[in-house]
This record gives C-alpha cells, sequence and structure tokens, in this order.
C-alpha cells in the first residue's frame, strides 16, 4: 500500500510501513511460521522455519534460502509481546541449531502495529550495539530485501482478506 519508510539515527533502525489489511490478520502474518514462510524472504529467496514458538521467552529458527539452495540460518527470540499491540525480541544469525553467530550484528527490536479504518501499519524499531553494526546489516541488504519481503506481504495479505 505505502511504500517502506527508513530512518537510520545513530545504531537506531526505524522502518515503518501501512499495510491494506486489518490488524488481526497483518499480526497473524507476523506471528504464524505458515504465513512468514510465504513473504519473510525476497524472491527469489524463500523462508523455511524449522521452528518457532510464538511466546514470551520462545523462539524462531528459520532459514532464509537461495535459489541455488544456499541457506543462511536465523534466529529471533520473543521478549514481550502484547497481543495485536507490539511484540519485541532479538534477530540474529545463527546455525539451524538455534546458537547465535556473535560475528554479525544483534538487533533488538520493536514491533508495534496500529489499525486505522481497516489499514495496519507497522512500526519497527530496531537498535544494535553500535552505529557501525546498524551500517553493517544496511550494507548487507537489509533495506531492499525488507521492502520487497513487504510486497510479498501485500499479496499474502490480499489473498488472506479474499478469503475472510
Amino acid at each position: 500500500m505505502n511504500g517502506t519508510k527508513f530512518k537510520a539515527k545513530g545504531s537506531e533502525l526505524t522502518v515503518t510501513r501501512t499495510f491494506n489489511a486489518p490488524l488481526d490478520l497483518v499480526w497473524k502474518a507476523w506471528t504464524e511460521a505458515e504465513l512468514l514462510d510465504q513473504w519473510w524472504a525476497p524472491k527469489p529467496w524463500k523462508s523455511v522455519t524449522k521452528s518457532m514458538d510464538f511466546k514470551e521467552g520462545g523462539q524462531r529458527v528459520y532459514a532464509m534460502v537461495g535459489p541455488e539452495g544456499e541457506e543462511h540460518w536465523c534466529i529471533t527470540k520473543y521478549k514481550t509481546i502484547s497481543t495485536h499491540i507490539s511484540f519485541s525480541g532479538e534477530d540474529a544469525f545463527g546455525d539451524k541449531e538455534g546458537n547465535i553467530n556473535k560475528d554479525f550484528p544483534i538487533g533488538q527490536f520493536n514491533n508495534r502495529f496500529e489499525e486505522n479504518s481497516k489499514v495496519t501499519t507497522v512500526l519497527i524499531v530496531t537498535k544494535y550495539a553500535s552505529e557501525e553494526h546498524l551500517q553493517q546489516i544496511i550494507q548487507m541488504g537489509m533495506k531492499e530485501g525488507l521492502s520487497m519481503a513487504f510486497e510479498n506481504l501485500d499479496a499474502v495479505l490480499k489473498n488472506l482478506n479474499q478469503s475472510k
């Protein structure tokens, strides 16, 4: 619906995106592995969840799988969850066993969801240990990848809306 807005300041990145779907569908798309795997990776990559326990103290272990079968494993650890309002946690690269790779930046994120007239805005604020860590993530293509993933999410939400 709306383009993705990025704002980097120091070691913090703020991302804002509005989706043409009600809050309950957007929340589901962010919190259920089956739906996350349909949109989280920029094409031609795909997201493949190995395990996900969306609860405080839980985690998601997943791979970003490339067109040649290459795998980049990631871990999302969930700290706080306030249903249909926000969830926070930690995003990191790792291995398929869920061990974090400390050679790469680790992001502390807070995702907030707000519905207004059947459209939902997601505000993501991610803090890194340093400005250099944030710049490393940006140089790895995070902005482009996330923008492409959000376009995938638009399509997933459109399908969910139609089958509702």
